[in-house]
């Protein structure tokens, strides 16, 4: 299965993975007696294909979560069913659009919400997934298609001599696991430490240098930490985006993470270049996800690159940045009428909605909103920076491009 956060680019929806595998797989494994290992979890020196090869044939049991249709989670599991005839189970999040015919497979589905995962359907599913281990282990049944329809093929086996080496010399001393890195990393990601962040980011990708959540990330606490200079960070944040193609990309965070990078770029340097590409990736990002946070973002630096505008186009950024904030609204208001668990959700969702009647010239409702916001739970730093964010706005809205606009009857 993927790891971290990963992005279903069918729907724009990005599933937290490793609460499917926290809360739903490693219990349900564990519940039906067995030891529950996960890719990142495995203790190896240098590239983990080898390793991970190495137990998609001797596992006794591999479970496929092809959720946002991971690539490497779906040649992993063609790899599993072209050496093994049986004891492979795959689930996948119910939304899921499959990019080919699966039909033929079983696939067992559970309801992620995205960031959580209802307890209900937490313990519906452990039970599910539970049950179909003790069932298959008891009495295996052919489950790959490639043995299903091949009839007379066996299965591969290692010879023994070749089993009898280690397939890589032992360390020294244990290692670390991608698993470790990555959580220690995202550690000290929330903790503001950002050189260790990004110094265990580093170490991580080393072990799987293609996996774009680590890519990503990583350019974070690249940025994030400053050095050697606030530039050059960002520049080295600039190219480790670079490797994932940020400019036709369709993943969300990777366009949000170019367009952060080149606001902050344009900030350093006041080189338009850097305005224009954070607009246009911001405005794929929003078109990709469709979130408030994309688009109240978006609005903002239009206002921004209206400043520095020609007469033309300044007006089309000012009228651009109002219609994105009238399709912001309702997205902030879907939120709170979801009811979100998090004070920090429900938080963002309504000091946006104090932003964008702001920015559409509604003083009152933008009160209305900022008040509301401040009943939430957060963080001090939050409240500042929607300060600093709605005093920035306000100095951009005045004078108003369009107030310069003479109508001839």
């Amino acid at each position: 299965m993927g790891f971290g956060i990963k992005t279903d680019f069918l729907t724009g929806r990005s599933l937290d993975l490793d609460k499917s595998y926290r809360t739903l797989i490693k219990p349900a494994v564990e519940e039906a007696g067995v030891t529950c290992v996960r890719a990142d979890e495995i203790v190896h020196a240098g590239s983990i294909d080898l390793t991970m090869y190495r137990h998609l044939l001797e596992a006794d049991l591999v479970i496929a979560d092809i959720s946002t249709c991971n690539p490497n989670a779906l040649y992993e599991l063609g790899v599993r069913h072209a050496l093994r005839p049986h004891t492979t189970i795959t689930i996948a999040e119910d939304q899921i659009t499959y990019p080919f015919d699966v039909s033929h497979i079983l696939i067992r589905r559970y309801q992620h919400l995205g960031q959580g995962i209802d307890h209900e359907e937490v313990l519906r599913f452990r039970t599910e997934l539970t049950a179909a281990i003790g069932t298959l282990l008891e009495r295996p049944e052919a489950d790959s298609p490639i043995y299903s329809s091949l009839a007379g093929l066996r299965p591969p086996i290692i010879e023994m001599a070749s089993r009898e080496e280690p397939v890589e010399p032992p360390p020294a001393a244990p290692d670390e696991t991608l698993a470790d890195l990555a959580q220690r990393a995202e550690a000290a990601l929330g903790k503001g430490e950002f050189e260790l962040a990004k110094a265990l980011f580093a170490a991580a990708r080393a072990l799987r240098s293609n996996d774009p959540f680590l890519a990503q990330r990583l350019a974070l606490a690249t940025y994030k930490c400053g050095a050697p200079t606030e530039l050059a960070a960002l520049e080295d944040a600039k190219a480790i985006l670079a490797s994932l193609d940020p400019e036709v990309s369709n993943d969300p965070e990777t366009v949000g993470l170019w367009g952060a990078v080149h606001k902050r770029l344009w900030r350093a340097t006041g080189e338009r270049s850097h305005l224009d590409t954070a607009v246009l990736a911001l405005e794929r990002g929003f078109d990709i996800r469709t979130d408030f946070y994309n688009g109240i973002n978006l609005a903002f630096l239009f206002n921004v690159r209206a400043t520095i505008s020609s007469p033309a186009e300044r007006i089309a950024d000012y009228v651009n940045a109002e219609r994105v904030r009238r399709r912001v609204i309702p997205l902030c208001q879907a939120v709170l009428d979801g009811d979100p668990s998090a004070a920090n959700d429900r938080y963002w969702a309504k000091a946006t909605l104090a932003e964008a009647y702001l920015g559409i010239g509604d003083g009152a409702a933008s009160a209305a909103w900022l008040t509301e916001a401040a009943r939430e739970p957060v963080a001090e730093w939050m409240r500042q920076s929607t300060a600093k964010q709605l005093e920035g706005l306000s100095q951009l809205l005045v004078p108003s491009p369009l107030e310069m606009i003479t109508v001839r009857p």
